[in-house]
């Protein structure tokens, strides 16, 4: 019995782990695609994040695979009806860098609204000049979730401690729920949350239904002063769109930390425009979200190869 990990776990493999099985901890696998399809000839589980595709293809080269674990929570780069073919579980970690995703939200919320690192750098070249510093209140200003599933809920949370008015779009989410009846988030239509919020943020998975789900008709929707968040998946806003968009508001501000293509072409024209801030896919890595990461999938893993019962089922 032997253990695949071909992305890095950002955190150290526990030594009961290690003890237990074979492990082939290698994170150029990822890269690797045929090195990594004679690595799965003999495992019975592999472990990835988010660029390893578990794919038909994989799975017919890894005939004794019992289960994927997944580094996170977005599935778009396992074929999850494939595994169900072929009998293998899935096990993703859900909830478990969920809060690490709302506060990012919130610190893009704060960057945005105070200037912290124009003021700082000012101050440092000497110049002590308070109105560079007059930002605005997040008090009584409307945040627009779309999505409000685990992370969704946990901004809104956060936001209404804010003093937020929070509108949000989600088909699936009952107006009896408890986010609606206990936390006041008010659902709306999708066309509401663009056209009211001054602060837009994105919280669906990537789906053929979400593809695109934000385009050139959505974003002249928005406000000329709104403010797009994505940390869900780059393809749901058409980044084509978004650049075109941003270029000619210059009120608008976007903060992208996943995108299309990762990393990005180097002449990407999001580059070249202030009011777009990019950061790394990131959002849901923290040291405690890693910690609590690694250590729930591998031991929904390890309780999946000894017949114990398992969380984190997809």
């Amino acid at each position: 019995m032997s253990i695949v990990i071909s992305e890095h776990l950002w955190w150290p493999l526990p030594d009961w782990f290690d003890e237990s099985y074979p492990v082939t901890y290698d994170t150029t696998l990822v890269e690797n695609r045929d090195v990594l399809l004679r690595q799965v000839r003999e495992a019975k589980a592999i472990i990835v994040r988010n660029k390893t595709r578990v794919d038909r293809e994989l799975l017919e080269a890894a005939p004794q695979l019992k289960v994927v674990g997944r580094l996170g929570v977005g599935l778009d780069n396992i074929d999850v009806p494939a595994c169900r073919d072929h009998g293998v579980k899935v096990v993703a970690a859900r909830g478990c860098n969920a809060t690490s995703v709302a506060e990012y939200v919130m610190a893009c919320l704060l960057h945005h609204t105070r200037f912290l690192d124009r003021c700082s750098q000012s101050v440092k070249s000497g110049v002590w000049d308070r109105s560079l510093g007059t930002g605005t209140e997040l008090y009584r200003k409307t945040l627009g979730l779309v999505g409000i599933g685990d992370i969704g809920q946990r901004v809104a949370s956060r936001a209404k401690a804010f003093g937020m008015r929070i509108l949000a779009f989600d088909p699936f989410v009952l107006s009896a729920s408890a986010v609606v009846q206990d936390v006041g988030v008010e659902l709306v239509s999708l066309k509401e949350v663009l056209t009211f919020s001054h602060f837009i943020s994105i919280h669906v998975p990537l789906t053929h239904d979400t593809k695109s789900l934000i385009g050139m008709e959505e974003l002249h929707m928005m406000r000329e002063d709104s403010v797009l968040i994505n940390t869900s998946r780059g393809g749901i806003i058409d980044e084509k769109s978004l650049s075109e968009v941003l270029a000619q508001s210059p009120t608008m501000a976007a903060y992208l930390d996943v995108r299309e293509q990762e990393p990005p072409h180097p002449d990407d024209p999001l580059y070249q425009l202030p009011n777009v801030t990019l950061t790394p896919h990131i959002a849901g890595i923290t040291v405690e979200s890693s910690g609590r990461v690694a250590e729930f999938v591998l031991r929904q893993v390890a309780n999946a190869l000894s017949g114990s019962p398992v969380q984190g089922l997809v």
